[in-house]
């Protein structure tokens, strides 16, 4: 008998399975592929390592602009996927050591919920039985699709084939704006791709600042991404060697279209019906104090979980929360309110908090705060003066959200995300010194704003 059997190796698993050596558990893990999941193996760590192939690249091409003299550069499209896999391994089998380190069971398989416990069926068909005291369900998600856009994984394609690519897609149509769509853009017109990219809504990065939007949007169409937003495509003709793709009165021919619309949950066949786990469209739903679901002794955390953001810092988090309830009781509830979103564009976009908008839909009194990049001496010096800072603040009151655009904006949100998370107000805040020369500066300045007396 285990104390706890997690199906599902990915961020909110393999969390899961880490943190529970903490409590003295005994732990199980059912995985089908590798233990990594979405975002080690087709998910942020090789989606970011391609963005950080593409920022060399561009680093090369803009050489000439701080006075060093290079050749135009070219990019080897194998030497980067190689490098790209060689990355994901690295960290696959270093995770694979930690666990076994751990003394955590895996088992390879798909693991399904039942009454007291976990039944695994094996490659070969085989089926076994791990029975626990408590379950934890983390199978995380798969790319959706869109009807018409059926998944070729050669002409049409979504994220999980384009980390893959053989060879650099010359032309591409990326239909969905959000995080996904917005990263393979900007990486692909970074390494001399021609992209559209269109967006059903009114603004790239839906859910972001519209301000931020817009200011990632320029970057954008200056490195001649051809952005589409409030248009829908029609059904693809596949006729020829390409695909054609029909835009409204246009059509855009091209090599490839990746379809990023967004990331449905993992539950079907997973025993969570039959066990009486309460559904919202796929997701489960739980008591966000201890992701415990409706059913005894069975847990949800990452992807699957309904209402809550799929990002796998977020599926840690839920994961800590998860064994610190079946190992003691307690609660250790994550703050939802200040989780860091991060948009690994060039620029990047991160956001914490509240947007305006939320703020207002809340019925909160806000005040915005914006200051631009153009002035900070460290961003000069970078040649990166596009970005901004937002900061929203109710009125005499704690700062609720903030928003920055910046080539390293990922880095420095982190700050803000304590500022939003023990409710600082602008002035408590403002009070302390930023270094100069520093991109964070910008943050400095736009506190000192907010709280009434700016500097610069």
């Amino acid at each position: 008998m285990h104390d706890v059997v997690i199906i599902g190796g990915g961020p909110g698993g393999y969390a899961a399975a880490l943190y529970a050596h903490n409590f003295g558990l005994s732990v199980a893990l059912v995985e089908k592929e590798r233990v990594g999941g979405t975002c080690l193996i087709r998910g942020c760590i090789p989606a970011k390592t391609w963005l950080e192939t593409a920022s060399v690249y561009q680093t090369v091409a803009r050489s000439g602009e701080f006075g060093v003299r290079a050749a135009p550069p070219t990019l080897d499209w194998p030497a980067a996927l190689a490098r790209k896999n060689q990355v994901v391994d690295g960290l696959v089998n270093g995770l694979s050591g930690l666990l076994r380190s751990r003394g955590v069971e895996v088992h390879a398989g798909v693991g399904r919920a039942v009454s007291g416990g976990v039944e695994v069926t094996g490659s070969d068909g085989s089926k076994s039985m791990l029975p626990a005291n408590a379950t934890v369900v983390a199978t995380g998600s798969v790319p959706r699709s869109i009807p018409g856009y059926d998944i070729d994984g050669a002409r049409i394609v979504t994220s999980d084939q384009a980390l893959d690519w053989p060879t650099q897609p010359q032309r591409v149509v990326v239909i969905g704006a959000g995080a996904i769509g917005a990263e393979f853009a900007s990486m692909l017109a970074d390494v001399g791709s021609q992209v559209h990219l269109l967006e059903a809504l009114d603004q790239i990065i839906p859910g972001m600042e519209p301000a931020a939007a817009k200011t990632l949007g320029r970057a954008f169409r200056k490195k001649g991404i051809d952005i589409k937003t409030g248009v829908q495509v029609g059904p693809p003709d596949l006729s020829g060697p390409g695909v054609k793709v029909p835009v409204g009165d246009a059509l855009l021919e091209v090599d490839v279209v990746l379809v990023a619309v967004g990331r449905a949950p993992v539950t079907e066949g997973v025993g969570l019906e039959a066990l009486g786990v309460a559904m919202d469209r796929g997701f489960v739903t739980v008591n966000r104090e201890t992701m415990q679901t409706s059913a005894a002794n069975v847990y949800a955390v990452g992807d699957i979980v309904a209402g809550t953001p799929q990002l796998a810092h977020v599926a840690f988090a839920e994961a800590i929360a998860a064994i610190t309830h079946i190992a003691t009781g307690a609660v250790a509830p994550v703050d939802y309110r200040a989780i860091p979103m991060i948009v690994y564009t060039h620029p990047e976009t991160a956001s914490v908090g509240l947007t305006e908008a939320q703020a207002i839909e809340q019925g909160l009194d806000v005040e915005v705060t914006d200051h631009g990049m153009r002035g900070v001496g460290r961003a000069i010096i970078h040649g990166e003066t596009g970005g901004m800072v937002r900061i929203v603040a109710e009125k005499d009151g704690p700062i609720v959200g903030a928003t920055i655009v910046d080539p390293i904006a990922g880095e420095i949100i982190h700050e803000l995300m304590y500022a939003v998370g023990w409710e600082a107000l602008p002035a408590e805040a403002a009070a302390f010194i930023h270094a100069h020369p520093t991109i964070s500066e910008g943050i400095g300045e736009t506190l000192l704003a907010a709280a009434g007396r700016p500097l610069h």
